[in-house]
């Protein structure tokens, strides 16, 4: 099953006093399917805070998100954390929802061995009917769910894709040696275009907030073979691909929504509002 060309990691949208802003998540998800084209949309994830939300409001937002997105996109929560028996209890009560699929992050902190990563996946997958999604992002959770442990992983029957922000390389090999039909997408923004080039169905993604169109036209000239349109287009948008991670994420982002009148408020702590200065620099992108 493909989840589309961009998936859209969506933030969570908090009111003044840092709650979950209940009023603007239906708006958000219609702004996301219809202006920006997103093919799906991931909830609870990193970008959505999830290390912040309580498991009563994970539900409550992934609950809505199935309810207002209503067929017109496909939804896949975000599940997963450094404790497989909590991963499994709660993916439970999220499958029972109704979501397409789930997002399992690498156990954080924690660092397991690649048998111990692979074994993770496993139970969870083997716990629960509904597709699962493995995301590696070493650059977070301190350890690289590697090439021949993801191509291990893929021979399990629900375990249907992975969203991988280690290096062309690494998905390379997994592109090799995979199961058929495991698909492969990118979670590095800026990684879009080389990536599909070596066979990735496409981004799961932080900038398609604010320029997700943009993006599937790119992607589309890639794939009609008009390669110097799509490549044109690409260094056009680089500047916002990286620009959006000037300040630990999803705070650039929510503040680049802002900037398009679409308010999602601010930050939880430990994260902070990005600093004026900035600021001032993600306006800079879009003028």
């Amino acid at each position: 099953m493909s989840f589309g060309r961009v998936v859209t990691a969506m933030v969570t949208p908090f009111d003044d006093q840092l709650q979950v802003n209940w009023d603007q998540v239906e708006p958000l998800i219609n702004y996301l399917i219809e202006e920006q084209h997103s093919d799906s949309l991931v909830i609870c994830g990193t970008t959505g805070e999830s290390p912040t939300l309580s498991e009563d409001e994970k539900l409550r937002l992934i609950e809505l998100s199935v309810r207002v997105s209503d067929g017109r996109c496909k939804i896949i929560a975000g599940t997963g954390s450094n404790d497989t028996n909590h991963t499994i209890a709660f993916s439970r009560k999220v499958e029972k929802i109704g979501v397409d699929a789930l997002l399992l992050v690498a156990p954080y902190y924690n660092r397991p061995s690649q048998e111990g990563l692979y074994q993770h996946f496993k139970a969870i997958a083997e716990a629960v009917n509904t597709p699962v999604v493995l995301y590696n992002v070493p650059g977070r959770t301190g350890v690289n769910l590697d090439a021949d442990t993801t191509i291990r992983l893929s021979q399990i029957p629900n375990i249907v894709a992975t969203k991988d922000c280690s290096n062309t390389d690494q998905m390379t090999r997994i592109l090799t040696h995979a199961a058929p039909n495991f698909l492969v997408y990118s979670g590095d923004d800026s990684n879009t275009l080389p990536s599909l080039a070596i066979g990735c169905e496409g981004i799961i993604s932080v900038a398609s907030h604010v320029i997700g169109k943009e993006m599937q036209t790119m992607i589309k000239y890639y794939l009609e073979g008009n390669i110097q349109q799509a490549a044109e287009l690409h260094r056009k948008l680089h500047p916002v691909f990286t620009g959006i991670f000037c300040a630990p994420s999803p705070a650039p982002i929510k503040h680049a929504l802002a900037l398009k009148g679409i308010e999602t408020g601010g930050v939880r702590l430990p994260l902070v509002r990005v600093s004026e200065q900035e600021g001032q620099f993600i306006q800079s992108l879009f003028v």
